[in-house]
């Protein structure tokens, strides 16, 4: 995982990435110039979080306006985003889902905000961007770029999407030690960030401060993915439990699984989350499952219920027949499973079996789950 990190001005130009998602090639092969629609979605990540709010000097009023839009834009990016994570879209069709959702953004924020607030958030997306920030049309016009200097710039961000994706290959393929990967990959952050601030002329480094302000601590941001989405209705029949609003559940953290009963990698994941809620209950942890039929049989309730109570599975579960559920959340893989703050953002997600082939994923991820039960609400 890429995080952010801001040191003004020159270092502002870090290329930083605020999720834990599967990269996203900003740049074609080719290196044709690259344009906005090719930026990575920070200002999209950022808006959620306390930390940019306090910088901000937020009032409680424009926070309940905000959430009001941003729980509208997340409907719409979280499926693509989970899609795009998942490998199930192609960069394209995300990527313009992206820059049509941001500049909807930004055009809420200019009446949410005061000019003073829109003008210092525009200066934490470009902190934010780091060396990408030369491709926003107000950096570019800022510092006066030449089409020589841009081309140069895409040059260097197609060498490091390349890279990138060569280390993400290898690193999938069990060739390359996380660790190395990460020493490759900031590597490469740095010769892409020398070769970006030695295109520039002492006058345009000069400009950089302006365009950038006060530097922002970027680790201080915890919320980064959207809103989860809304439990639907449509074609749900509950297997056990009451039916449960995820808007009603705010103060509690809350894991959402989807899973297949016949599926053998959902069977092996069922004893960690059942351990989870026993564990965590008195914490106010909430665990519901939504059963996703695969085969004619998981689309039979009393076949899911049987199953489930030989499973020992005592939290709620849902019969997800339509699919609703499913493309709310643009999930395609059993078993899946979020992390769901106390405030409502989803904050991480597994794929797969959590301890496949050795992995520690049930560990990590109930360090996470301990960690959101000790924030505040």
């Amino acid at each position: 995982m890429l995080t952010m990190r801001s040191s003004i001005p020159t270092s502002a130009l870090t290329h930083c990435v605020l999720v834990f998602m599967a990269s996203v090639p900003l740049v074609t092969a080719e290196a044709s110039e690259p344009t906005t629609a090719d930026l990575p979605p920070v200002l999209l990540q950022m808006i959620r979080d306390d930390a940019v709010h306090k910088d901000l000097e937020l009032t409680g009023d424009q926070k309940r306006s905000l959430f009001g839009v941003v729980k509208g834009i997340d409907a719409q990016w979280f499926p693509q985003l989970n899609l795009m994570t998942t490998g199930n879209t192609k960069p394209e069709p995300y990527q313009k889902t992206v820059a049509d959702l941001t500049a909807k953004l930004q055009r809420e924020l200019k009446s949410i905000l005061n000019s003073s607030q829109f003008d210092r958030l525009m200066q934490l997306r470009r902190q934010a961007l780091g060396t990408r920030m030369v491709l926003l049309d107000d950096v570019r016009e800022g510092l006066e770029l030449t089409s020589s200097q841009i081309q140069r710039f895409a040059d260097a961000f197609a060498k490091t999407e390349s890279e990138s994706r060569r280390i993400a290959a290898k690193l999938k393929k069990q060739e390359l030690e996380a660790g190395e990967a990460a020493r490759q990959v900031a590597k490469l952050q740095q010769t892409e960030r020398e070769t970006v601030v030695g295109a520039l002329t002492d006058t345009q480094r000069g400009r950089l401060g302006s365009l950038t302000g006060p530097a922002f601590d970027f680790s201080q941001v915890r919320r980064k993915l959207p809103f989860a989405p809304e439990i639907q209705d449509a074609g749900v029949t509950w297997i056990q439990g009451e039916p449960v609003r995820l808007a009603d559940l705010r103060g509690k953290v809350v894991v959402v699984h989807f899973y297949a009963f016949q599926c053998i990698n959902c069977i092996r994941n069922l004893p960690h989350y059942t351990a989870w809620y026993s564990d965590y209950a008195d914490d106010d942890l909430v665990v519901l499952g939504i059963q996703r039929p695969e085969t004619s049989a998981e689309r039979d309730g009393d076949k899911v219920a049987s199953a489930a109570k030989r499973e020992g599975i005592r939290y709620p579960i849902l019969l997800d027949l339509e699919s609703s559920n499913w493309n709310a959340w643009g999930n395609r893989i059993w078993p899946s499973v979020y992390l769901i703050d106390k405030d409502g953002f989803l904050r991480r997600s597994w794929y797969g079996e959590m301890n496949w082939q050795g992995n520690e994923g049930e560990k990590d991820m109930r360090s996470t789950l301990e960690m959101l039960l000790a924030e505040d609400g």
